[in-house]
């Protein structure tokens, strides 16, 4: 089993900084792939940055040169700088971690809340 939890949410102006992270549990952790989601009130989920295990990156067109996903395997996190916020990146932010046979694993989520 694998377990998820979030950190690091709260508010913040618009133009300022925070970083997420997510503490995992389990063992496979150092080679399952891992991401960050959101989700806004009234708005679907969406991918917002990924990682595999070999450190590839990718990233919503939304939020490419502002955010910036790590992971640091011997700790078992993985991380979400967020720079130069906006109000459109207001959202519930959420781990999540892809297991064999498209097994997931979510957190329970983190509120980002930016002020224009």
């Amino acid at each position: 089993q694998v377990q998820l939890v979030e950190s690091g949410g709260g508010l913040v102006q618009a133009g300022g900084s925070l970083r997420l992270s997510c503490a995992a549990s389990g063992s496979i952790f150092s080679i399952i792939p891992m991401g960050w989601y959101r989700q806004a009130p009234g708005k679907q989920r969406e991918m917002v940055a990924s990682i595999t295990s070999g450190g590839r990156t990718d990233y919503a067109d939304s939020v490419k040169g502002r955010f910036t996903i790590s992971r640091d395997n011997a700790k078992n996190t993985v991380n979400l700088q967020m720079n130069s916020l906006k109000p459109e990146d207001s959202a519930v932010y959420y781990c999540r971690a892809d297991l064999p046979r498209n097994v997931r694993y979510w957190g329970q989520g983190t509120q980002v809340t930016v002020s224009s």
